[in-house]
């Protein structure tokens, strides 16, 4: 496949799933990762984490008064040493390694999503939910089912900005520690810069129907996608 035919498919997927995560709160690196890891692998995990600070920050910006400070900074405590640990796994591991880990996490978070028992946001479940988020977003990408399950029964805006600052927090600690580590490479960022008026296009959408939109139905969709494309990342090649 072409250069062109590759940021075209890429520029898709980030637009489709920014609208989602702007509209139901997650969705974003399950989408976005496996297509990336199919077609490009060597951006993964700096350009999608550069990509979901600008979204994770409007999102929390658009609903800051459904913020659930006390479980941001609980999250934000437990996403540090996960970030280390992320940070090792992404070392040791090839590109091959890396797209088996990421399809095993997406699958795992999917099955998670879908079969896990449901917990309240108490300051132990934040700080637990904080390490794994920062184990498998800085490795991979993919950090968001965690805390959705953390947020699943709140209503829809708390959901939606808590997440979002959670992100956007363990974000900047996670590409802070991957700059030390020396894990960045400037096509990562070319490519993001690239990508980022797909990734206004499905934000600016999300705002326009997010109050409407069924997001029960919506995270099925996105998990459904989600565990397809962990289960062809996982195919040997």
């Amino acid at each position: 496949m072409s250069e062109a035919a590759i940021f075209m498919v890429l520029a898709s997927a980030v637009a489709v799933a920014a609208f989602i995560q702007g509209a139901v709160g997650i969705g974003f690196a399950l989408v976005v990762a496996p297509v990336m890891g199919l077609l490009r692998p060597d951006l993964l995990p700096v350009a999608l984490l550069i990509l979901m600070l600008p979204l994770n920050g409007y999102v929390g910006l658009r609903e800051r008064d459904a913020i659930d400070w006390r479980g941001v900074g609980w999250v934000s405590l437990g996403r540090l040493p996960g970030t280390f640990v992320g940070l090792g796994i992404l070392l040791v591991v090839s590109t091959n390694g890396l797209n088996q880990l990421i399809g095993a996490s997406t699958i795992l978070a999917v099955l998670a999503g879908l079969f896990a028992p449901v917990f309240q946001p108490s300051r132990a479940a934040c700080t637990a939910v904080g390490v794994v988020t920062g184990v498998t977003e800085t490795a991979t990408g993919v950090g968001g089912p965690p805390l959705a399950l953390l947020y699943q029964h709140r209503p829809g805006p708390v959901l939606r900005a808590t997440i979002a600052l959670c992100f956007l927090i363990g974000e900047l600690v996670s590409l802070a520690i991957l700059a030390l580590a020396g894990q960045f490479q400037l096509h990562q960022w070319l490519w993001a810069l690239a990508l980022l008026p797909a990734l206004a296009a499905g934000s600016i959408a999300s705002r326009l129907v997010h109050h409407r939109l069924d997001a029960r139905r919506m995270r099925l969709g996105v998990l459904s996608f989600a565990m397809l494309s962990g289960i062809v990342l996982l195919i040997p090649r």
